[in-house]
């Protein structure tokens, strides 16, 4: 339908907990299901939570093959997730490189539960469950942190893995000292 722009970090919209979807299958929420997707994919995205784009409503998309800014990560379909829970099948956390369109030109090394199930609804009101593992897990959980007015650098462990995407390579920084003060 329409490419719409994305709320960069600062912005206090971004903060804000989003609210349930109470109404399904209307056309405001296919309206605001196909702009997230449009914008999405404008914009090279595995993944887009409508607080992005300044609707306060938990509803996020995702979906990811042949993601230019994510060239070696596994497909995820195409998915709308609307008022998600999300459980943790496993404590153990893995550490990985993660951008977001409300955080340009930068990454992170983010911690994130590398599997786990999620419940929630498509647009049309239908139940949705899967358990996935990998970067899908990833990318869920991500863009589940928006409706919670959670930004991924919040997230991150260790600054010396946050910085421009164009600057951080990963050999240099995983030689980095463990204490760089003086």
């Amino acid at each position: 339908m329409a490419v719409r722009d994305i709320l960069r970090m600062g912005d206090p919209r971004l903060l804000q907990m989003a609210q349930a979807v109470e109404a399904f299958a209307t056309p405001e929420l296919h309206e605001l299901v196909a702009d997230l997707i449009d914008t999405m994919r404008a914009n090279d995205g595995a993944g887009l939570a409508a607080p992005q784009i300044g609707v306060n409503l938990q509803v996020v998309v995702f979906g990811s093959e042949g993601n230019p800014r994510y060239p070696d990560a596994e497909p995820v379909p195409l998915t709308v997730l609307i008022n998600p829970v999300l459980t943790a099948l496993s404590e153990e956390l893995e550490e990985a490189w993660e951008g977001c369109l409300s955080v340009p030109g930068l990454r992170g090394k983010v911690p994130r539960h590398g599997h786990l199930h999620y419940t929630g609804f498509d647009q049309h009101g239908q139940a949705l469950t899967r358990e996935v593992a990998g970067f899908h897990a990833r990318v869920v959980q991500h863009e589940t942190d928006h409706l919670w007015g959670i930004l991924y650098p919040r997230r991150i462990r260790d600054l010396r893995y946050f910085g421009f995407t164009d600057a951080v390579v990963s050999e240099h920084i995983e030689a980095a000292p463990e204490n760089n003060s003086k």
